[in-house]
């Protein structure tokens, strides 16, 4: 993200406070709207939940706090190209070192345990398996 730009709260009014309402009430209408839509083909049905998704997204993208949103969604492009990811061999390279320490740790710790399996049978008097 941008560390110079001073990080303000999103203060929204009253018709902001609207907005969100409208598109949660949007939402909800599109959710309801498959369920009243029981005996229509499943096309219908699925087009009132994208609808009222889509006028959902609509609304929230127009508030205050929806376009803070959106300026996080390109700040975060931004700073994933920046991000240097790792070549094929250092992948490669990286998995069989983890690969390796699982199963150096499994082999300790199953040699830990049959060893504590073993003293605690000796110190318990059993002689069973």
């Amino acid at each position: 993200m941008n560390d110079a730009a001073p990080q303000t709260e999103v203060v929204g009014g009253g018709a902001d406070t609207a907005k969100l309402i409208v598109a949660i009430v949007l939402l909800l209408a599109g959710i309801v709207g498959f369920y009243v839509l029981a005996a229509h083909p499943d096309w219908q049905r699925w087009g009132a939940v994208a609808a009222g998704v889509v006028l959902a997204i609509a609304v929230f993208g127009s508030s205050a706090r929806g376009k803070s949103v959106w300026q996080f969604v390109l700040e975060s492009r931004m700073e994933l190209r920046k991000v240097v990811w790792p070549t094929r061999q250092e992948t490669l390279v990286t998995t069989a070192v983890v690969f390796g320490f699982v199963i150096i740790a499994g082999l300790f710790f199953y040699g830990l345990d049959a060893f504590l399996s073993w003293i605690t049978k000796l110190l318990t008097g059993e002689q069973g398996g």
